[in-house]
């Protein structure tokens, strides 16, 4: 494993036109130390509650709670059958309150908080804690727990993740490994997103022997409060919180995750071509995938490069007007799976 390349000092200018077109992992130190929810919690835990309260509207947030046996993991049960935590709702605060009544419990629950949209939940707190990476329409997000680890996966948007309070260790995967990950099902989850079945604070290498090629290739990151980690688009991120009590706010950005695109992703077409390819014969994978590298992925550059240009000056594989007719006849298609 390697570190995550430091940043320091980092504002809009340089994140965006220095660190962002890398496309790897950044961790920003110390870039939202001047948030006054930071500084709360720097104060003590007592003073960040109090704080959060002030902002605290009593919506109520997911919250999920595992089993002291779990080790905070939140995944699968043995058998894949079903998942090894539940879920529930309650205000913001008295999920504070509650971890803050359990903290020194040697058998205390697993409690999260997560994604728990800001402007519902704390509707003030933008205001008085604006990101000054991001443009103002990227929406906040809270994740509020004690020792919690989330295992591996990824998202389609890029994300920052910032730490208010606690620690948090981060060990990140390229696209490219996820071979050595080991996904579980795609069509049933522990949050939305395929999540890696390797224990990444203890592997087994017998059962998942390539992970061991994954965790060569791995980078982390142990982020204080007011640090913030840009994570890149489709990387795989393993998170464990590591003190009694941890907050952390994240912005998405640029996938159907996200506040500010389309709810339509591409995993969407993974899975339909999953589900229409599963029966083609090895031969046929072949010429599907020279296929797909030339239209879908560019392999050979621009498939429409040789296409007359269309009445609006830009060359495509079909015209922007026959749009809604094409969605259409996918829908039928879907309707005959």
């Amino acid at each position: 494993m390697q570190s995550i390349t430091e940043w320091h000092n980092v504002d809009a200018d340089s994140f965006l036109q220095q660190i962002l077109p890398l496309q790897q992992p950044a961790l920003l130190r110390q870039a939202v130390r001047h948030w006054p929810a930071v500084q709360a919690a720097l104060t003590s835990d007592r003073a960040l509650r109090d704080y959060i309260a002030a902002l605290d509207n009593k919506a109520e947030v997911n919250t999920v709670l595992a089993h002291p046996d779990t080790g905070g993991r939140l995944s699968y049960n043995a058998d894949l059958s079903g998942l090894n935590f539940e879920r529930q709702k309650a205000p913001l605060t008295a999920v504070f309150d509650e971890l803050q009544r359990i903290a020194n419990q040697p058998d205390a629950l697993h409690i999260a908080v997560q994604s728990a949209r800001a402007d519902a939940c704390l509707p003030q707190f933008s205001r008085y804690n604006a990101m000054p990476l991001l443009n103002a329409a990227a929406v906040p997000r809270i994740w509020l727990g004690n020792r919690i680890v989330v295992p591996a996966h990824f998202d389609d948007a890029h994300n920052l993740a910032c730490v208010v309070a606690g620690q948090r260790r981060f060990t990140l995967f390229a696209p490219e490994q996820v071979a050595n990950l080991y996904p579980g099902p795609l069509d049933f989850t522990p949050a939305g997103a395929p999540v890696s079945l390797v224990d990444v604070m203890q592997p087994d290498l017998q059962r998942y022997p390539k992970f061991a090629t994954a965790l060569k290739q791995a980078q982390y990151a142990e982020l204080e409060p007011g640090d913030v980690l840009y994570i890149p688009a489709l990387w795989w991120h393993h998170v464990q919180s590591l003190q009694p009590l941890n907050m952390l706010v994240n912005y998405w950005w640029g996938g159907s995750i996200a506040d500010d695109a389309s709810p339509v992703s591409p995993f969407d077409s993974l899975l339909h071509s999953l589900l229409t390819l599963q029966k083609v014969t090895p031969a046929q994978r072949q010429h599907w995938q020279a296929l797909f590298n030339h239209w879908v992925f560019h392999a050979n550059g621009d498939p429409a490069a040789h296409l007359p240009a269309q009445v609006d000056g830009k060359r495509s594989l079909f015209s922007g007007k026959r749009k809604p007719q094409l969605l259409q006849w996918l829908a039928k298609q879907l309707q005959l799976m």
